[in-house]
């Protein structure tokens, strides 16, 4: 399984794009735990302070799971206020991952409790083994 944080853009000489530079940024500052049970795999990523319709789970080119969410700036509640330290981190936050290729696209949930996400990734079970054909040996 592969993590594409560190995607390249464009080889043709030119600048990132701002949307590149502002996705690989928040790629950068999403960590993830990523985890392989016998049925299937679970990817965790905190997201607090985010509704679920804050969040989006998609899978791109058939084996490319996106993971992604925007935390927005509180509104001021009262007039006047001001802050005198911000330190929770609001922006976009993202994560790509290469799923691979036992990972059933078809059986994908998530799940959101207490700010933690956990995306869900069922295995396509293994093909059962063929049993030995037995041949009758008549005599002749």
């Amino acid at each position: 399984m592969m993590d594409n944080m560190g995607e390249e853009p464009e080889a043709n000489g030119a600048a990132p794009t701002r949307t590149y530079v502002r996705d690989a940024k928040a790629m950068a500052a999403t960590p993830a735990d990523v985890k392989e049970y016998p049925n299937s795999y679970a990817f965790v990523i905190d997201m607090p302070g985010l509704k679920s319709g804050d969040i989006k789970v998609q899978v791109e080119d058939d084996n490319v799971l996106i993971i992604s969410g925007e935390r927005k700036r509180e509104e001021e509640e009262k007039e006047g206020a001001k802050y005198v330290r911000m330190e929770r981190r609001v922006g976009k936050l993202m994560r790509k991952f290469v799923l691979p290729e036992n990972a059933n696209t078809d059986a994908i949930s998530a799940v959101c409790k207490d700010g933690v996400l956990t995306v869900t990734v069922e295995k396509v079970p293994p093909p059962e083994p063929k049993k030995p054909k037995t041949i009758e040996v008549k005599i002749a």
